[in-house]
């Protein structure tokens, strides 16, 4: 029989400059690694003073001027109550945008994600384009995305829906193809074995495993659109966005405020809800 031979692990440059002390634990040799705490502070103080030096950061200005937030914080809450009737209209314009551009979005991943999917599609590199162009639409913006549909669609809740469709369909097609890979394939293989269609095995075998991760994937962005929604006003894409721009610019806190907290309802009535879907769906 042959010896298989093993070829030792090089030690890492720090142990080679630092080398391990030798030390002896109940009568036997023991090499007792030498701390890298040292480094990593020294690494860390390095990084923190370049990144103060490139950010022009001053905790001068921070102490002299940082009184200032809670003058402004005190007016957002004391908020402007008989602005509530100019919120209604924009709040479900926002509210709006969110189902439909989740509802739109959701769909058009499903189909896109099953393409992704290592385990169901055997193109190794049509799987890898696709994951690419998943990734390039997701590495966007949803500002971005809103400027350009603004442009394009021109200013209003249209643009703010196709830009919030384009940011679900990125996200919920990532964790999707991600939990299609992580299915049991044997039922699907099964059928295709008997001469099913790919299509009859996925929607017969994979589809109902993967159905309720689905809508809680679905019902997540859902959440975080409500969030995203409530800002792409800024760039001319309807929503609450264009009232926070405007009391921003007019220094009015008070109906700030009002616009802030009648956003911060809704968005805790939706995160409930929506968790309270997603736990009866795992």
């Amino acid at each position: 029989m042959t010896r298989k031979k093993y070829k030792q692990a090089k030690p890492l440059l720090f142990d080679r400059l630092f080398p391990p002390r030798t030390m002896m634990v109940g009568g036997h040799t023991v090499q007792k690694p030498r701390s890298r705490a040292w480094l990593i502070s020294i690494v860390l103080l390095i990084v923190v003073a370049a990144s103060v030096m490139i950010t022009e950061f001053d905790i001068g200005i921070l102490i002299k001027r940082g009184h200032q937030l809670w003058v402004i914080l005190a007016k957002i809450f004391n908020p402007k109550w008989e602005y509530f009737s100019k919120v209604v209209n924009p709040l479900l314009d926002t509210i709006k945008m969110s189902v439909m551009g989740s509802v739109i979005g959701s769909l058009l991943a499903l189909p896109f994600s099953i393409i992704a999917s290592a385990n169901i599609v055997k193109n190794g590199i049509l799987v890898a384009i696709m994951r690419v162009l998943l990734n390039i639409v997701r590495t966007l913006p949803t500002l971005v995305i809103a400027s350009i549909s603004a442009l394009m669609f021109g200013l209003g809740t249209f643009a703010g829906t196709v830009a919030i469709s384009i940011f679900t369909f990125g996200i919920v097609s990532k964790m999707m193809y991600e939990s299609i890979e992580t299915v049991d394939m044997g039922a699907f293989e099964a059928m295709e074995a008997l001469g099913s269609t790919k299509f009859r095995a996925f929607w017969s075998a994979v589809f109902p495993q993967i159905l309720p991760t689905y809508l809680s994937h679905c019902l997540y962005s859902f959440e975080i659109n409500i969030r995203a929604a409530s800002i792409l006003g800024y760039v001319g894409a309807g929503g609450l966005g264009i009232l926070i721009n405007d009391r921003v610019g007019f220094r009015d806190y008070e109906g700030l405020g009002m616009v802030l907290l009648t956003l911060f309802v809704v968005v805790l009535i939706i995160d409930n809800t929506s968790q309270y879907l997603r736990r009866k769906l795992s």
